[in-house]
């Protein structure tokens, strides 16, 4: 999807910041700005006056409700998140589960979602900006998964003595590797393999049998 057509998330929609209001529309302006000028250009060359002039509001409007300009990156890069990788319910979490990460490599293969790469680099000289992508993205991003399998615990597909932010890494771990790292491909078909791995040992079905 094209920036220019982003639509800021339910949840960004409500956020209120600093104890003011936001005016949707500034808001939104000011994420697609932010998006279109980091397709073009490293987040250290992207600058609240560049956000500023694109997103036709004052910088003030921008300081207003961000405290840099680092914060306003992320926030647009979880709205296109948010707005690209849909939330399934199949009624199988490991379809659920295949795919939800199909679509967050798909994003991540983007234009847009090739910042992702930009945010960690940046992250390894700043640890300040390290963990604001921790808890602005990160953390944001494995709520969502959570739901899901909070699902499949309830249905039965997933054993629930296990620890689930271990398996989440698990799950997404080696494609975002893939990415990360180049050695292999990150398509449909190597999302629905790992799934379907994974599943092999955290399906209830594979629960241990009791020998007492």
């Amino acid at each position: 999807m094209n920036t220019a057509t982003l639509e800021i998330s339910e949840n960004t929609e409500k956020r209120v910041r600093r104890g003011r209001h936001r005016s949707l529309e500034a808001e939104s302006a000011i994420l697609k700005a932010t998006l279109s000028l980091l397709e073009q250009q490293p987040l250290r060359k992207v600058t609240a006056d560049a956000i500023a002039r694109r997103a036709r509001v004052s910088k003030a409007t921008i300081y207003k409700w961000w405290a840099n300009k680092s914060l306003v990156a992320l926030d647009a890069y979880l709205a296109g998140m948010t707005e690209q990788v849909p939330l399934p319910d199949t009624g199988s979490a490991e379809r659920d589960f295949t795919e939800q990460l199909n679509a967050v490599m798909t994003f991540f293969t983007s234009p847009v979602g090739r910042l992702f790469c930009q945010f960690l680099a940046e992250g390894q000289s700043d640890p300040r900006f390290l963990e604001l992508f921790r808890q602005r993205f990160l953390y944001a991003r494995r709520d969502t998964a959570r739901i899901m399998w909070r699902r499949g615990v309830d249905r039965g597909d997933i054993r629930e003595e296990l620890d689930s932010d271990m398996v989440l890494d698990l799950i997404y771990g080696p494609m975002i590797w893939r990415l990360l790292a180049g050695h292999g491909t990150v398509g449909e078909q190597d999302s629905a393999a790992v799934v379907a791995a994974i599943f092999q040992g955290i399906g209830k079905s594979n629960c241990p049998q009791s020998t007492g």
